[in-house]
């Protein structure tokens, strides 16, 4: 990585890979990883799902606007999002300053073949939400992502590709 400094912020769809795929890019570069779903948790002492249900999406999304705030302030990292970051330009202008925005792109059918629906509260609904996100999220991805990587093959093989594109 040319710029040990900039961050490297993978977006994308919930179940595209973006947790294992961070987390693996982390490791193979020595540098940190941040989860932002995973920050919120520890700092709220709740989960996600106890999140939306006990104070809805709204209170989620003001706490992931926070997070992101905090985060972005870091240097040096792989920051995994949670699938709606995109849904508040501020957000994602804040990303952006201090990081590299890289779309991990999965085809639908194979997300939707192997997500676990539990856990995630705007899936609560079933499977078939994720096509409704899909069209509400897909532009959004493509407009404030950098780059974009298609998640299909190994993971080592996607790790890969966005080492190369942030090495260039």
């Amino acid at each position: 990585m040319k710029n040990r400094d900039v961050n490297i912020v993978l977006i994308g769809m919930p179940g595209c890979g973006k947790t294992t795929i961070g987390k693996l890019i982390s490791k193979k570069l020595d540098i940190g990883f941040c989860d932002i779903d995973h920050y919120i948790e520890e700092k709220e002492g709740r989960s996600i799902p106890d999140i939306f249900k006990d104070n809805g999406e709204e209170y989620f999304r003001r706490l992931e606007s926070k997070a992101v705030e905090q985060i972005s302030q870091k240097s040096g990292f792989v920051i995994s999002t949670g699938g709606g970051v995109i849904k508040f330009n501020e957000n994602m202008e804040l990303l952006k300053k201090s990081g590299i925005i890289i779309f991990i792109n999965r085809k639908l059918e194979n997300i939707i073949s192997d997500i676990e629906t539990d856990g995630r509260p705007l899936l609560k609904d079933g499977k078939e939400k994720l096509h409704k996100l899909y069209k509400e999220r897909i532009d959004l991805y493509k407009k404030y992502s950098d780059h974009e990587v298609l998640n299909e093959g190994s993971l080592e093989a996607v790790v890969e590709k966005i080492i190369r594109i942030i090495s260039n």
